[in-house]
This record gives C-alpha cells, structure tokens and sequence, in this order.
C-alpha cells in the first residue's frame, strides 16, 4: 500500500507506567485520536511489523523504563530509518537527557506531570510534520517511478539538459542528431510530468537522484 497523509492519526505510546498509557489513551480518545499502547519497548518493537505504515502519528516515548530505555530504543529507531516523529516523556527529566534526546531528533522534551494541553498541542504539531514526510515520501516515489519507465536515452538527454548541456553538445556525446536529441527531451520531459527544467530539477533532487555534471 502507498504512504498517503490523508488517513486517520494514530499515536504510538511506549510508557511502563500502566496509569500514564491509561491516561493518554483517554486524552486521546477524547479528542478523536487513535492511540496504541505498549509497556516496554520491547514490547513495542516485537509488534511494530504488524502496525500500519501509511498513518500519519507520532510516537511518545518515556524515558526511563525498565530494560531498553528511551533513549536507547530511539537510537536504534534512527538508525532504522523510522518514520514518525518522536516525543520524549519523563518524570526524571535533566538536562543532559533532555540535549540527548533533542540531538537524536525528538520533536520535544516534556516532563511529567504535564498539562493535557501541552501534551496536545506537541502531538499535533508531530502529526503534521508527520504528514509532511508522507507526502514527501508519496511524491518522491511518484518520481523515482516515472524516471525507471524513461528509455536509456530520454534519461541521458535529461540528464545532459539538468547539468546545463545545450542540445548541440547532448547530441555530439551521445553521438546522436540535434534533432533526436529534441525529441527524447520532448518525450522524457512528458513522461516525468515537468513542465520546466526547473521543476524537473527540483523532482530529481526530491527522488535523490544522481546528476553527473559530466
């Protein structure tokens, strides 16, 4: 199933304190937000296969809990790629933890206890950058799919048209007429949907796709 940002929410909690998961759970809910709650992250990573990955969201993290600590279940999130925005949550907040929390990407630091509207207001500002990300995403496969269905030579002449070759110098190397050289820029600009250099530009950086200069 493609990412989309237009489904329903759904914020994660990760928390070994049973009274703070039934407390969110019922912020959220009465606000109209889906939430799932887990008391390790342990727990937490042998479920997190079977949770969907197209929903916008969040996930809120505590800190401190018994065997992997927030912190740690962060970093190795990160260095998994995980997608949604993080939110730290601790009762034994400090400094420090709160800078190495923030340096590995946490949208916010917030200790407990905490006013529900706080907490709110952070979950909704993770969800919309969380939608942001998935549109990104969205557009960025859009993209790479239309460059892999480009012919060898329509992905060479743009190519030479995005490291600023005029069509006389394309033609001469690839060893191909001026006028070929038009008609593959024509097809392989229709076939990425760009309807100005610049904005094929701006796809090709978006997919993270190579341009040789040379």
């Amino acid at each position: 199933m493609s990412m989309t940002s237009d489904q329903a929410p759904l914020i994660l909690v990760v928390d070994d304190d049973d009274a703070m998961r039934g407390s969110v759970a019922f912020l959220f809910a009465s606000v109209g937000l889906d939430s799932r709650q887990f008391k390790s992250a342990e727990e937490f990573l042998a479920a997190r296969d079977a949770l969907p990955k197209d929903r916008p969201g969040c996930l809120l993290l505590d800190v401190r809990m018994p065997g992997m600590s927030g912190l740690e279940l962060q970093r190795r999130l990160n260095e998994e790629g995980f997608g949604l925005p993080m939110l730290m949550v601790s009762g034994h907040g400090d400094i420090p933890m709160a800078v190495a929390a923030l340096k590995g990407g946490a949208e916010d630091f917030i200790e407990k206890p905490y006013r529900d509207q706080h907490l709110l207001d952070a979950v909704h500002l993770a969800i919309r950058k969380s939608r942001e990300r998935l549109s990104a995403g969205s557009e960025r496969s859009a993209v790479v799919e239309r460059f892999q269905r480009l012919t060898r030579r329509e992905r060479e002449v743009l190519m030479g048209v995005l490291a600023g070759k005029q069509n006389k110098t394309i033609a001469q190397g690839l060893d191909i007429s001026i006028k070929t050289v038009e008609v593959h820029r024509h097809t392989g600009m229709e076939k990425m949907a760009a309807g100005s250099v610049a904005e094929l530009s701006r796809m090709i950086l978006l997919a993270g796709i190579l341009v040789e200069a040379d």
